[in-house]
């Protein structure tokens, strides 16, 4: 039986906003102030430092190069965010969904995989490696198509993942050792595809996924509040931010 929980589809939003809005959601989340609730959103140039980030051995980050450094609560390592990433965050109660994270993670990959093959294209995960990959090519190792990092405190999730979508990747490999990894090479959708996609194209199938795999029924909020659109009950959340 499905769940009802709250959609919000955000555009371009600055890290810390999000890191922000995140908390804020989670704690209102935890109360039973409002349902579950999920947010897609685009990052503007940012690198994301997580708890077991190295960050003398990880950032290699060029002089004057437009990029955002940011610390991060979520566990993992460093990953870089931009314009034409997917990002979910999905702040669940885990309560109610087995209350287990090395599940939660795995759900997560499992929302990704499909997602992809909504697109024709077939990903795979890899033993002792979080995230989700395109397999071995004709001249091409394993390429990592999608991050995931979460964080939990009282069975409540925040962070979650990101799906590269069309943007560049040298990032990924040039300015950060990302996700720890040395060897790792990153790709995107519209590479895989050899033709451009949006975001926009692909967040219905990701949105999709999300809820058959944790059995959510959204109900999607504006994206602008301007007009004081959002339920009451977020509008008391953010108030006591």
């Amino acid at each position: 039986m499905s769940r009802g929980a709250y959609l919000l589809s955000l555009g371009l939003v600055p890290y810390g906003e999000a890191f922000d809005l995140q908390r804020t959601l989670a704690g209102a989340v935890s109360q039973g102030a409002i349902p579950e609730t999920v947010v897609f959103l685009e990052h503007p140039p940012v690198i994301t430092i997580g708890r077991r980030t190295e960050t003398n051995r990880e950032l290699h980050v060029p002089e004057g190069a437009e990029v955002e450094i940011a610390e991060t609560d979520r566990g993992g390592k460093s990953t870089f965010h931009g314009p034409g990433q997917l990002v979910c965050y999905p702040i669940l109660d885990l309560e109610n969904h087995g209350k287990d994270v090395k599940r939660y993670v795995r759900d997560l990959e499992e929302a990704l995989i499909r997602t992809l093959a909504d697109f024709e294209l077939e990903s795979t995960r890899y033993e002792g490696l979080t995230g989700v990959w395109m397999p071995p090519g004709a001249g091409e190792g394993p390429r990592k198509i999608a991050s995931i990092g979460v964080h939990v405190s009282r069975w409540v999730t925040t962070h979650g993942y990101a799906l590269n979508v069309d943007l560049d990747p040298a990032p990924f490999t040039e300015w950060i050792t990302a996700c720890g990894l040395d060897d790792a090479a990153f790709t995107t959708m519209a590479h895989e595809l050899e033709r451009p996609l949006s975001v926009d194209d692909v967040r219905p199938a990701a949105i999709e996924a999300l809820a058959e795999v944790f059995e959510l029924e959204f109900e999607e909020l504006p994206a602008d509040d301007g007009a004081g659109l959002w339920p009451q009950s977020i509008h008391a959340s953010l108030a006591l931010r």
